[in-house]
């Protein structure tokens, strides 16, 4: 949020400052529906300088609004009728000496930093954007992003091009101006028509999570095996995937019984928290009545509880299943092309 206030009677506050108080000064609800047009990063500065200034003054307010309805009124002469309408419209109000001091903080404001467009495009187009671009190119774009997008985009080259990127930026001083508008001019081209055009998606580890599914359990553990040499973090993101809780409804119910058996009680009513009913149906009709009903009370009288804590609670279930699975004491359906065991 770009708040360059001009003020003489509060010349200690910084801009950060200033704003939180004008949030203090409009009250919540003028404040909350400031917020939805802020970004994270700009709501999390806010509110802990908010939270750093306990008193304020009513001198302190009245300066930053009036300084804030200045700058305001400043660029809404700035919008009607130009800079020199403004300035014109603000000597006459304020004279030459302040309307000067607000016209020159409120352009600094206004001012776009180069590559602005590149800063709101999505990390994953970014790198895939970028990375095809000449080093000297991809050098002048990193030197203007925020450090943790260039990081990004750096990670995403190749060792080689990480060192020559990395040393081009290092070694560059000063840019033409109109070199970087001219780039600026060519990459937003680019960029608008790659965004323009319409893209499927395919593939991906869902994809081969609905596969693996389907196969038999040979091919499963042998491809599982192999991922888990070559890529251990996608093997256990696709085993994550394979077989959620509440696909506990297909296993049979002796299955499910060696499986209740292998579970703890704590977690099992944390797993049932937030399930369909008829998950815990087929839970609570593979337990004995006395078990099943002191399961329904200490689910009832559980309280609310954070979804994380279900789904870790959810995921130990799933490890058990897999682990009986593995030892073959269980069969999990695997698909609508399972044979029939006889």
């Amino acid at each position: 949020m770009a708040f360059d206030m001009y003020g003489d009677s509060e010349p200690e506050l910084s801009n950060q400052e200033k704003v939180a108080i004008l949030f203090i000064a409009l009250g919540p609800e003028y404040s909350a529906k400031l917020f939805q047009h802020l970004d994270d990063e700009e709501i999390e500065k806010i509110t802990l300088e908010i939270a750093n200034h306990k008193q304020v003054s009513a001198e302190q307010k009245a300066a930053v609004i009036s300084e804030f309805y200045q700058m305001a009124m400043a660029k809404d002469y700035i919008s009607s009728g130009g800079l020199e309408y403004a300035q014109n419209v603000l000597e006459k109000a304020l004279g030459s000496e302040k309307a000067m001091d607000i016209i020159n903080r409120l352009t600094t404001s206004l001012q776009v930093r180069p590559f602005d467009f590149l800063r709101k495009t999505d990390p994953s187009q970014l790198m895939n954007f970028i990375q095809n671009e000449h080093p000297q190119t991809i050098a002048l774009i990193m030197a203007y992003l925020d450090p943790d997008q260039a990081a990004t985009v750096l990670g995403s080259l190749s060792p080689d091009a990480q060192a020559d990127v990395a040393k081009r930026i290092a070694q560059m001083d000063r840019t033409s101006p109109d070199i970087i508008r001219e780039v600026e001019r060519v990459l937003e081209r680019k960029l608008s028509t790659l965004v323009t055009q319409d893209f499927t998606s395919a593939g991906g580890v869902k994809a081969i999570v609905e596969v693996l599914n389907r196969v038999d359990r040979t091919t499963e553990k042998s491809i599982i095996e192999t991922l888990e040499v070559d890529n251990p973090e996608l093997a256990e993101e696709i085993k994550r995937l394979m077989f959620v809780f509440e696909d506990i409804v297909q296993l049979d119910d002796r299955s499910l019984q060696m499986v209740l058996r292998e579970v703890d009680t704590k977690d099992l009513s944390l797993a049932l928290k937030a399930t369909p009913q008829e998950v815990a149906d087929k839970v609570y009709k593979n337990m004995s009545k006395r078990a099943a009903d002191m399961l329904r009370e200490e689910i009832e009288f559980m309280g609310p509880v954070k979804i994380r804590d279900v789904e870790e609670a959810q995921q130990k279930v799933v490890n058990v299943i897999r682990t009986l699975e593995d030892k073959g004491e269980i069969v999990v359906s695997r698909g609508q092309g399972d044979e029939m065991i006889v």
